[in-house]
């Protein structure tokens, strides 16, 4: 009963404590942000309000989920699009001390928007401007400003050198800011880890609006916004990275099976060696809904994605043996250099131009998505297979389930090494995703995922059933925007962080002890009676 008094007295003092900013001054906030930048870096060009032609498409510029690309459904006061450190810290300053809420957006892809969107007055903190990156070949490291996106930094190391690269994710538009702080992972996992596993420091501005780097800000919070997120601790800079190895020669693949060419055996066989292939083979199953060969009907396409570091040959003769029913063809694979791997991975053709991660995307997000995740540490059987192409069958637009294989290095990296808790004993981690374009199936969607996910709870991690942060879920449990319950941020924290759940909480109560940092899915300071 004591303990059960504690959480309560807990969650009181936080609730009590966020009472107190319910009310920001939005003249004064703005007056504090004009007075407190520098005439060689004036914020004027940098900050968007309602008032401005360009506000709305400031806003939507960077959101990627079109169910939260309009600005008037939030309250939203301002947008401080950085273009110098100084930026931030006067947007900190500004904002705390007129008890203003501050969303942190690098890239836009939070899945459930929570970097721009509130149901409390806010400001976005946009670092989209700050993607300056140094790349030191001789020493393999690089500096990466956290609005940099993945397809920048691939590139700026592939200009330097022909046998580095980055452990990270395959989708080029992810801003370096949230997907790092998150985790972050890709199709170098196994061999080399995530992408926290290679951060060696960081520039962060804290809650008092100060700069720190690894040596100033100590090793308990350089660990927490490891795998912790860091928009729960203050706003991320840049990061330091370690770069690694890759030979010349990567080859790829992407095979095709449908059910009718007996993709639900290959499928359940792929689950049991995926994780024990050779580390320098990352091989990716994604079961995706597809018309079938008569017209109007629907099948499930197991696509198979490979990338090995290594010549065609080789790969060959692992596929052949660990998976012949595959039925890999020398033609299907193909050998080419790493930079050239991050298209393939993004779906481009097979020799389009690396150009294209240069891209950022534009205007308003033309589709509505919704992803949910999961870590699987047995084989799921063919009768639970069936049931996840039956629900699948039943959406009619984009829907897949992605698994991506653990083993490796994974297995060697202990849990509390960094934030992220998701370690040794899974095979697989799992990202359910729709997209559809018609605004009025959300409803449908919405419901079929939620469906979707209940049929694979039988066979997924439980007690807690886990999350990865990076794969934003509100369903797994969210605070009000205005308000931090610990015992609610309990429900989020133990899936997203399992055992470092508290730990984190610790060092929340050490940097940010106010909780001004916080979002619907924060991290709470646990605070001492």
């Amino acid at each position: 009963m004591k303990e059960v008094a504690f959480v309560l007295f807990l969650a009181l003092l936080v609730l009590v404590s966020d009472a107190k900013v319910t009310k920001p001054n939005t003249k004064n906030f703005l007056r504090c942000l004009r007075s407190r930048t520098s005439p060689e870096n004036p914020i004027t060009d940098a900050l968007f309000t309602p008032g401005n032609s360009t506000f709305v498409s400031s806003y939507v510029s960077y959101t990627r989920n079109k169910r939260f690309s309009n600005p008037k459904d939030t309250k939203l006061i301002a947008i401080v699009a950085a273009k110098h450190e100084s930026h931030v810290q006067a947007t900190v300053v500004c904002a705390k001390s007129n008890r203003i809420q501050i969303r942190i957006r690098s890239g836009g892809h939070d899945y459930e928007g929570l970097s721009y969107i509130s149901s409390v007055p806010f400001v976005i903190l946009d670092m989209h401007n700050l993607r300056s990156i140094t790349v030191d070949v001789s020493n393999k490291k690089a500096w990466v400003e956290a609005g940099a996106i993945l397809g920048e930094l691939y590139t700026k190391i592939a200009e330097a050198s022909k046998t580095l690269a980055f452990p990270s994710g395959v989708c080029p538009t992810v801003g370096a800011g949230g997907h790092i702080s998150g985790g972050g992972y890709g199709n170098l996992i196994r061999k080399y880890g995530l992408t926290v596993d290679h951060v060696v420091d960081a520039k962060l501005v804290d809650v008092n609006s100060k700069i720190l780097n690894r040596a100033s800000m100590g090793e308990d919070l350089f660990w927490a916004i490891r795998g912790g997120g860091g928009a729960s601790f203050g706003v991320i800079l840049s990061w330091k990275l370690n770069l690694v190895e890759v030979p010349k020669t990567l080859t790829v693949f992407n095979v095709n099976r449908t059910l009718e060419q007996g993709g639900t055996d290959v499928f359940y066989k792929y689950q049991l060696v995926a994780s024990k292939l050779p580390k320098e083979l990352f091989l990716r199953s994604m079961p995706t809904l597809a018309n079938g060969r008569k017209s109007g009907k629907k099948t499930i396409a197991v696509k198979f994605y490979a990338q090995f570091l290594g010549s065609a040959k080789k790969l060959m003769e692992i596929i052949n043996k660990n998976l012949p029913e595959l039925g890999l063809k020398r033609e299907d694979c193909y050998e080419m250099s790493w930079i050239n791997t991050t298209t393939f991975w993004d779906d481009y053709p097979v020799g389009t131009p690396t150009s294209v991660l240069l891209d950022r995307p534009s205007g308003p997000p033309r589709a509505s998505f919704k992803s949910k995740s999961d870590y699987v540490k047995k084989p799921i059987p063919k009768e639970g297979i069936k049931k996840f192409w039956k629900t699948m069958l039943k959406f009619n637009n984009l829907v897949y389930i992605e698994l991506n294989p653990y083993g490796g290095v994974m297995d060697k990296i202990p849990a509390n090494a960094t934030a992220f808790p998701h370690r040794k004993g899974n095979l697989f981690k799992i990202q359910y995703y729709a997209l559809w374009n018609n605004e009025k199936a959300t409803k449908v969607n919405l419901g079929l995922m939620k469906e979707l996910y209940d049929v694979a709870k039988p066979y997924v991690s439980s007690n807690p059933r886990e999350a990865f942060l990076n794969y934003r879920d509100v369903d797994v449990g969210s605070n009000p925007s205005g308000e931090t319950n610990v015992a609610k941020a309990e429900i989020y924290g133990s899936k997203y962080f399992l055992g470092n759940w508290k730990r984190l909480m610790d060092v929340k109560a050490k940097y940010d002890p106010e909780n001004f940092f916080r979002f619907e899915q924060s991290i709470p300071p646990l605070r001492a009676m």
